[in-house]
């Protein structure tokens, strides 16, 4: 469905990434691990349409991105930007109205009660439909970023991109917000792409996992065949211990205890 091949990112004659080829497994969540400024977020934007400042290519569904017109990509594909922040006056309804965008035209008024029971939708999945009526700026900041994703699920996409979306919240809200990706993952067999800085946020919410180090892939797979102590000393400069679970025997967790350096 989402594939790059031999994308290579420059900024400001800086060399970012260089040579990824990745397939994205369709109906599968996966979570972009590395160390700060790797690239993580750059990789998103690419791959999101976001930012064509590339060289190599992006495909979907078998075809360039490139030559797709941007609103025809936000149909596929909704992007949660980390720190998106929304006017002070915006209620959470205008919000989430604003992810039905990419399928209103200058030349063709939009079914307003189509849109109307796909943003409501959109706010039941993401539990925040008693909240349709206050102003962004007074939510929490889980409820905030539920808001967001609600929006993200109004333009109906196949593919949801989140960058580090527990970033910033407490451990409940943190969990709060895992469940509701896996849901939609697990319901709509929603493809998810995420970038995450929590190691068993990633290991316990993901099917697959991408490492990226030195500007390149340095891993990639099952949870359980990349999140291990000699990958994590090596990309992270971490020694870390390994530890069964108690409520789920066939999961473990990673504590990390020294610097390696």
């Amino acid at each position: 469905m989402l594939a790059t091949c031999n994308l290579t990112i420059n900024i400001n004659h800086k060399l970012i990434l260089s040579d990824i080829s990745l397939d994205f497994k369709e109906g599968k969540r996966t979570a972009i691990i590395g160390p700060n400024g790797c690239g993580k977020s750059t990789l998103l934007k690419a791959v999101s349409g976001l930012s064509r400042h590339y060289q190599g290519d992006i495909f979907l569904d078998g075809q360039n991105i490139k030559n797709w017109p941007r609103k025809k990509i936000a149909q596929k594909m909704a992007i949660l930007p980390q720190g998106a922040t929304t006017p002070a006056d915006l209620t959470v309804k205008e919000l989430v109205s604003y992810g039905r965008f990419p399928y209103r035209s200058l030349f063709k008024s939009s079914d307003n009660n189509k849109d109307r029971a796909i943003i409501d939708e959109a706010m039941t999945k993401t539990k925040i439909g008693k909240l349709s009526s206050r102003l962004v700026s007074t939510l929490s900041g889980g409820e905030r970023q539920r808001a967001w994703i609600a929006m993200a699920l109004a333009q109906q996409p196949q593919i949801l991109l989140l960058d580090e979306p527990t970033t910033y919240l407490d451990i409940a809200h943190q969990l709060e917000v895992m469940q509701i990706i896996t849901e939609l993952n697990l319901r709509e067999n929603m493809t998810i792409i995420m970038v995450l800085h929590d190691i068993n946020h990633a290991r316990m919410y993901a099917d697959d996992i991408v490492i990226i180090k030195d500007k390149q892939i340095f891993a990639q797979g099952a949870p359980q065949n990349v999140l291990n102590p000699a990958n994590l000393a090596t990309v992270f400069g971490v020694k870390a211990d390994i530890y069964q679970n108690c409520h789920n025997p066939e999961d473990k967790i990673i504590f990390p205890v020294a610097l390696t350096k």
